[in-house]
This record gives structure tokens, sequence and C-alpha cells, in this order.
């Protein structure tokens, strides 16, 4: 860790005086609250040390790298069916594009574009008794932090502006691919992307995808070594809508992003790293955060490449 910790100072000081080209998510009313000056980097590694600079202890709507979590319950519930009903292919097309669906009959490009992930919450709706509760439970026990939560004030804000998605949803049920109640699923999404995180809770949260030996604060195991090796292969090929192709040439490791500005990549073996900064590209993901980690994986030449 000692060697990253100048590393991260340097770039963080460098990225800090760079003119953000970015604009903040506003199509969430409460997104576009946030301030856009924020900006965080905290790193884990697999031996749990770990440093933070900037706005890293300050909780944010992690948005879509909340989807990483949700499909990573429903592997572990429903095992190889899931891909039955949701593919694992990049979708090259904007994340709540309904374009492909009709295509390919409503199955999903990837778990991480809006209606990917809308079909794993309803793959959850079918399996757990208290969903909004259990995975909340499942996300505290990860991170061993009991006080993970989610914003009322995001998941109203979703629901206020969320028409596309609740019509995404109503889409992929015509073709039989949701099989619970849409205002249940919907509601059940809002909430997962509303859940609030610091760069260094979203750091602890998913060394699991970089420790073969990670198991929570109760012993548990996440996934098998095979199921985390996936689930790695999509985050590099789909986690970063219509730019993950751009991210794996730039930073050259697994992540994902999110709208409010987060993104998390992984070393697997070696650490987590998380940034946040609100200005979002014409894709949608951190201006600033991408810029980081291009930066931070060329001068420790730690990209998997």
């Amino acid at each position: 860790m000692e060697n990253y910790k100048k590393i991260i100072e340097d770039i963080y000081a460098e990225v800090e005086n760079v003119e953000d080209i970015g604009t903040v998510a506003n199509y969430i009313p409460e997104l576009a609250l946030v301030d856009a000056s924020n900006f965080g980097i905290h790193i884990t590694n697999i031996n749990n040390a770990s440093f933070g600079v900037g706005n890293f202890n300050k909780k944010f709507s992690i948005q879509s790298i909340s989807k990483l979590l949700s499909l990573t319950l429903a592997y572990k519930l429903e095992g190889e069916k899931l891909w039955d009903r949701v593919d694992v292919e990049p979708s090259g097309n904007p994340f709540n594009s309904f374009l492909q669906l009709e295509t390919d009959l409503g199955k999903p490009r990837n778990p991480f574009i809006n209606s990917g992930a809308i079909v794993v919450c309803d793959v959850l709706l079918s399996h757990l008794k208290n969903p909004k509760e259990d995975f909340l439970e499942f996300c505290r026990e990860i991170s061993n932090n009991a006080t993970l939560n989610y914003s009322k004030k995001v998941t109203q804000s979703e629901k206020d502006s969320g028409f596309r998605n609740i019509a995404i949803c109503n889409f992929i049920k015509s073709f039989g691919n949701i099989n619970n109640d849409v205002a249940a699923v919907i509601d059940f999404y809002f909430h997962i992307c509303s859940l609030e995180m610091s760069c260094k809770e979203l750091s602890k949260i998913f060394m699991f995808l970089a420790n073969d030996e990670f198991s929570t604060s109760k012993g548990n195991k996440i996934l098998s070594m095979s199921q985390a090796k996936r689930i790695n292969a999509i985050m590099l090929t789909c986690g970063f809508y219509d730019e993950s192709g751009e991210f794996a040439f730039r930073v050259g490791l697994p992540g994902k992003s999110g709208v409010g500005g987060g993104i998390i990549a992984i070393h697997p073996d070696k650490y987590c790293i998380a940034v946040w900064s609100p200005k979002l590209n014409e894709q949608s993901n951190s201006y600033k955060g991408m810029l980081f980690l291009e930066k931070f994986t060329t001068r420790t030449a730690s990209s998997i490449f």
C-alpha cells in the first residue's frame, strides 16, 4: 500500500485541477443537487490495508454500481439458470435503450443496463421474503457495516422521474420475462439504485471480487471462484454502458460505474479502488473518475493486461 499512496496523492492533485467538462446527472432531480466539486478516492488491498484521499468518507448515491450487488445475490441464489433470463453481451447502446429488447424478445443484453438489472430484481423478488430488507442485510454482511442504507430522498426522486424504467419493465413483461408485479419490481429497483456509500465503503464491500479467500464477518463465502471470475468478466465487457470498451482500453481493469459519479475497479488478487466525482461524460461515466483510473493503472502498471 505504501507504494500506492504517493501515486494516488500525486494523481489526485493533478486531476483535481483539470477542468471538469462533465455534467451532473440532472434527470434524477435529487442527483442534480449534489456538489459537483466532490472528488474522492479510496483503495483497499487483499491484506485489508487501505488509503483514501479527498472526499472518500462522504456518502453518495451509488446508483448502477449497486447492480453489481443485486447481480451477485441473484447469481448466488439462482446459479447458472440466471443466464436464461439475462445475457452477458455488451450492449453498445445507452443504458436505458429499448432497441435491443425488441429484437432480443425481452431478454436484456447484460445485467448492468437498466433492463438487465430490472430482470435481476424480478429474480430476487421470486427468492426473497422481504426483498428490500433482505438485500440490505446481504450488503451489510459482506461489507461488515450495519449502517448501510437506502436514501429515501433519492428513492422518491427515482419514482418521480423514472417513467422510462417503468416502461422498460412493462415492455419486458410483455415478452414474459418479468414474473412479478411490475410495481413491486420497479419499487425494488429504485431502492437498490438509491443505496448510499462512501468510496471507503465501496472499496471494502467489493473485496469479495478481488480476494479468492474472502468470507464475510459471519464466515460465509459469497461466490465460488468460478462465479467471481464470471462477474469480473461481465464488468470488464459491460460495466460502463456503451463506453465499456473504452474503459478496458484506457484503464484495463474490470469495473462498474454509476450515474452518481462513482466508479469501482477491481484488480483480482490485489485490490479494489473506488473513485467519486459527480460530473459525467457523454456516456454517463464520471469524467474525472475515468481520468484518474487511467493515470493510476498506467503509473502503477497494475492493469490485468
